[in-house]
C-alpha cells in the first residue's frame, strides 16, 4: 500500500488544492475503513512458529517477550502498555513489572521492575486496570496507583484498599487476592479456605489425614472460603468493613465481572488428594480426575458447598465430599448448594478467566469466556493434566462443551511430573485492538495472540482441526483407567503419606530421634535396593538394626493391610529423594513384586 504522504503529493500534482483536500479526506476515509475491516493491517506479524503455540486456524501469536521472571496475572492499559504482577516481592526491588514497545514490532523493548511493597508467602496475584487506577494484589493487600497518560510506572502514591489482618495470612493456603469491580463502585475479592478439605487444621494440618473427618460446621466458612464486596475507592479497609457476598468456595485465582449478563464469575480450585486421604472409596484413578474444577457464576449469597460437598463433572452434579460422609455417589445435602455453569476435569487448576470483548476475534469469541489452565501436580499415577487455554461457548448462561484454544506451553505430549511442562498457562489479558495476551508462570514468557484471517469464515472447519491437532495430547484427554497408568509413585503423595505414618517418629527432616528410631538421611536400608526399604514399610520392623553406626531397638508396626502399592511406592520414593539422600524412585509395580515375596 503507497505511504499516505506520497498519495497526498500525487492528488495535490493532478488535482487543485479545494478538490484535491476533498479526495485526500475521502481517501482517508476509504483506508481508515479498510483498516477497521481487515485489521490485520494493523498488526504486526506473527512470529514463524506462532511462540511455539498451537492455535486454530486463522490466528497468529508473537512473543512479547521471552522471560520476565515468575509472572502471575497481566492487564494491559489502552496504549500497548502491559503490567505483569511477580510471585514474589522480597527483594526490595518491586513486585509488578511495566512493559513497553517502543518501536511498534509487537515485542516489549522496555522492562521496569516497580511497587514500593513489601509481600508474604508466594501466591500473590492480581493485577488489573479499573477506571484509570493499577489496582495490585499481593497475599496481604490490595494496592492501587492512579495511572497518568505516557507513565509506564506510576508516580502517584500507593493507596492500601483492603488488608487482611489474618495472623497466619502468610502461611495459610487460598490466599490470592484477585480484584473484580462491578461498574457500581464496589470490588470483590475472594478469601480462600486455609486448608485443603475442613479438616481440623490445628490438629493435622492443612491437608488433613487419611480418614480424618471435617468440622462440622466448618469454622472455615466464617471468614473464609468466600467472596467479599468492598468499596473500590476507599483506602485502609481490612475484611470487616466489607459484606460477605456468597460463600462455599474453596479457592479463588481468577475472578471477573461479566459484560454478556453484569454478573460476577470466577474459576475454583477443588479439594486434593482424594485417593491418599480415602483410599478405600477412590481409586488413584478417581482421584486423577475428580473433584472438578469449575466455573461458576457468583450471585448474592450464593454457596457452592465446600467443603461439605463437590461437583462431580461426570456425574454432573454436586455430592457429599467423603470428610463428610460421601463415598462418591451419595448426594444428601449436597443437592441444596449452587451447581457451576460448567466442570472442568479435577485438578487443572485454572488461574484466569475473560470475557472477550474485541471486533478482532471472529464473532463467537464474544459470546463466551477464555480459561487459563496452571496444570495439575498430583494426578499420580496418571499423567499431569491442563497446562492449556480453553474457550467455553455460553448462550443465555448455558455453557457450551469446552474447546482448546491455545496448546503448546507444555512442549511434551505426556507431563509425567509438573516440572516436565515447559510453560504453565496463567494470565489473560485483552489489548484495545482486540490482541489476546497470554502468560506463564515458570519464566514468565508473554504472548499476543491475533487473528488475521477472515472473519466470516471462521467456523467448525477450524475447529475440527484444532480438536485433530491436540487430541491425542494426554495432558488433555480423559486418562482410561488402568492403561494411561504411568506406573509410578508421587513424591507428593509420598510426603502426605510420609507425615502421617512416620515423620512421628523418623521426624519431619529425616534424623529420627537419637534413641529409639533411627534416621532415615543417608541411611543404606533407604539408599540400597528397593526391597529392603519396601519390607521395612510392608512388615514393620521388630529388634536391633544399626544405621549410620548406631544401633535402635524400636518397634515399627507393619502397613501392608494399610497402604497398597501406590503409597508404599509414594513413601518410598519419597524417603528416597529428601534430606540429601539421591536414590532411585520405587514404582508401584516393584512394590507388588516385593509385597508378594515378602508379605505372608
Amino acid at each position: 500500500m503507497p505511504h499516505p504522504h506520497r498519495l497526498t503529493q500525487l492528488i495535490y500534482s493532478k488535482f487543485g488544492a479545494s478538490q484535491g483536500f476533498q479526495i485526500y479526506s475521502l481517501l482517508i476515509l476509504l483506508l481508515f475503513s479498510v483498516s477497521c475491516d481487515n485489521n490485520q493491517v494493523l498488526l504486526p506479524p506473527g512470529d514463524a512458529d506462532n511462540g511455539g503455540l498451537i492455535l486454530p486456524g486463522g490466528f497468529e501469536a508473537l512473543v512479547v517477550i521471552d522471560s520476565a521472571g515468575p509472572t502471575r496475572h497481566i492487564a494491559v492499559n489502552d496504549n500497548g502498555d502491559i503490567y505483569a504482577k511477580l510471585r514474589f516481592s522480597r527483594d526490595k526491588q518491586g513486585g509488578t513489572i511495566g512493559l513497553r514497545d517502543l518501536d511498534g514490532d509487537g515485542k516489549a523493548d522496555s522492562l521496569v521492575r516497580f511497587g514500593d511493597y513489601e509481600d508474604v508467602g508466594g501466591s500473590a496475584v492480581g493485577v488489573t486496570i479499573h477506571n484509570g487506577y493499577l489496582y495490585t494484589s499481593t497475599v496481604r493487600q490490595v494496592l492501587r496507583n492512579k495511572l497518568s497518560p505516557g507513565e509506564l510506572v506510576p508516580g502517584s502514591r500507593t493507596e492500601v484498599i483492603l488488608t487482611d489482618t489474618h495472623p497466619n495470612v502468610a502461611r495459610n493456603w487460598h490466599t490470592t487476592k484477585p480484584a473484580a469491580f462491578d461498574g457500581k463502585g464496589n470490588m470483590y475479592i475472594p478469601f480462600g479456605s486455609p486448608s485443603d478439605a475442613g479438616q481440623d487444621i490445628d490438629l493435622y494440618g492443612p491437608t488433613g489425614i487419611p480418614g480424618g473427618k471435617g468440622l462440622d460446621p466448618s469454622p472455615e466458612r466464617e471468614m473464609n472460603a468466600g467472596i467479599w464486596k468492598f468499596d473500590a475507592n476507599k483506602e485502609g479497609q481490612v475484611q470487616t468493613d466489607g459484606t460477605k457476598f456468597a460463600t462455599g468456595l474453596r479457592s479463588i485465582v481468577g475472578m471477573t465481572w461479566s459484560p454478556l449478563d453484569n454478573q460476577l464469575y470466577a474459576v475454583v480450585n477443588g479439594i486434593d488428594n482424594f485417593h491418599t486421604l480415602y483410599p478405600t472409596l477412590y481409586s488413584s484413578w478417581q482421584a486423577a480426575v475428580l473433584p472438578s474444577e469449575t466455573l461458576v457464576k457468583v450471585t448474592e449469597g450464593a454457596d457452592f458447598g465446600w467443603p461439605y460437598a463437590y461437583y462431580d463433572q461426570l456425574q454432573g452434579k454436586n455430592v457429599l465430599a467423603p470428610a463428610y460422609g460421601g463415598d462418591g455417589n451419595v448426594v444428601g445435602r449436597a443437592a441444596e448448594f449452587d451447581n457451576p455453569v460448567i466442570g472442568f476435569p479435577g485438578h487443572w487448576a485454572p488461574m484466569e478467566l475473560l470475557f472477550y470483548q474485541g471486533d478482532q476475534f471472529p464473532e463467537r469469541y464474544k459470546q463466551g469466556v477464555f480459561v487459563a489452565f496452571h496444570g495439575s501436580t498430583d494426578r499420580s499415577p496418571y499423567p499431569q493434566a491442563g497446562y492449556i487455554v480453553c474457550f467455553v461457548p455460553l448462550v443465555d448462561g448455558k455453557a457450551g462443551d469446552w474447546e482448546v484454544f491455545a496448546d503448546g506451553f507444555a512442549g511434551v505430549d505426556t507431563v509425567e511430573n509438573t516440572g516436565d511442562a515447559r510453560y504453565r498457562p496463567m494470565g489473560l489479558a485483552e489489548g484495545s485492538d482486540g490482541s489476546l495476551y497470554l502468560s506463564e508462570s515458570n519464566k514468565g514468557k508473554i504472548w499476543r495472540v491475533m487473528y488475521k484471517g477472515d472473519k466470516k469464515e471462521f467456523g467448525e472447519k477450524q475447529l475440527e482441526e484444532m480438536k485433530r491437532l491436540t487430541a491425542h495430547k494426554t495432558y488433555i484427554k480423559t486418562p482410561v483407567a488402568g492403561v494411561d497408568n504411568l506406573d509410578k509413585g508421587s513424591l507428593l503423595e509420598g510426603g502426605i503419606l510420609y507425615n502421617t505414618y512416620c515423620a512421628t517418629c523418623h521426624q519431619r527432616n529425616g534424623e529420627g530421634d537419637n534413641n529409639r528410631f533411627p534416621p532415615l538421611a543417608g541411611s543404606d536400608r533407604v539408599l540400597g535396593e528397593a526391597e529392603p526399604l519396601v519390607a521395612a514399610i510392608l512388615n514393620g520392623i521388630q529388634g536391633e538394626i544399626t544405621v549410620r553406626g548406631k544401633t535402635f531397638n524400636g518397634y515399627m508396626p507393619p502397613h501392608a493391610n494399610i497402604l497398597d502399592d501406590h503409597a508404599v511406592a509414594s513413601i518410598s520414593s519419597y524417603i528416597r529423594n529428601r534430606w540429601g539422600n539421591k536414590a532411585g524412585s520405587i514404582s508401584p509395580s516393584e512394590v507388588s513384586r516385593i509385597r508378594a515375596k515378602v508379605v505372608k
